[in-house]
């Protein structure tokens, strides 16, 4: 709890120097619980998410109005590159992984954003100031020597794929939609959204007969997410067959 405080209190600070400045300020990367509780709050100034490309689920909050500022943000984030110096003789590397091997390093993780992982290699988000840090660091992963380099974005065959899926459900609403997706009983994602696992857009659902708009991005922690594609018929018994697109993990 104290933490959801401290970064609450972090968050005020900066929408509060974003006003009194008139300039852009900047967030380190927020999981989806720290955004979700941001946007319980009210601030002087609008502010977004952005995590380096489309969807992303950790982003940095941004502060600020282009009307009033007059120009364009400059995120401060990074985009590094980590592949295995010999593909051949490299380990087939997860996600874990390369978290495991950055925190090793000492970066706190509010300092990375996702971590997108392709085969034996990764694109890390990362805030600037640490880029250069991972790059002249991190050699070694598991039994696999790397080498890192930044790049200019994410690049496009190592964005997240999906999974178009249908499915026949009663209803629309979220814990229906979990249910069918992830092949839970009623009750487990039922106890899911009570236990705060499940986000819309970043922000906790806490409401087991909620309703996701067509197109929201639906996250279940420990499971994965999917995107919401709406009910594309209804079967003679009256049932929905809805469509959905799965996040590969």
């Amino acid at each position: 709890m104290e933490d959801i405080k401290l970064i609450k209190r972090k968050m005020s600070d900066l929408a509060s120097d974003s006003y009194n400045r008139n300039l852009w300020e900047y967030s380190k990367f927020l999981n989806l619980a720290e955004q979700s509780e941001m946007q319980t709050e009210k601030y002087p100034v609008k502010y977004y998410f952005f995590g380096g490309y489309d969807n992303a689920e950790r982003n940095i909050a941004v502060f600020g109005n282009i009307n009033d500022i007059g120009y364009e943000p400059s995120y401060p984030i990074s985009f590094v590159e980590i592949s295995p110096v010999n593909q051949r003789f490299a380990d087939t590397l997860t996600h874990r992984d390369f978290l495991g091997a950055l925190m090793s390093l000492g970066i706190n993780r509010e300092m990375l954003g996702d971590i997108l992982v392709n085969d034996k290699s990764a694109v890390v988000i990362c805030i600037d100031s640490i880029a250069a840090y991972i790059i002249n660091e991190l050699e070694c992963i598991k039994h696999t020597t790397v080498r890192c380099r930044t790049v200019d974005r994410v690049p496009d065959n190592i964005l997240p794929e999906f999974d178009n899926t249908e499915h026949i459900v009663s209803s629309e609403r979220i814990d229906v939609l979990i249910s069918a997706v992830y092949n839970l009983s009623r009750n487990s994602s039922q106890s899911l959204i009570n236990s705060e696992k499940v986000f819309c857009d970043g922000r906790a659902v806490s409401s087991t007969s909620f309703i996701p708009k067509v197109g929201q991005i639906i996250s279940v922690r420990g499971m994965g997410r999917f995107i919401f594609d709406g009910v594309l018929r209804t079967t003679k018994k009256n049932k929905l067959v809805i469509s959905v697109k799965k996040y590969k993990s």
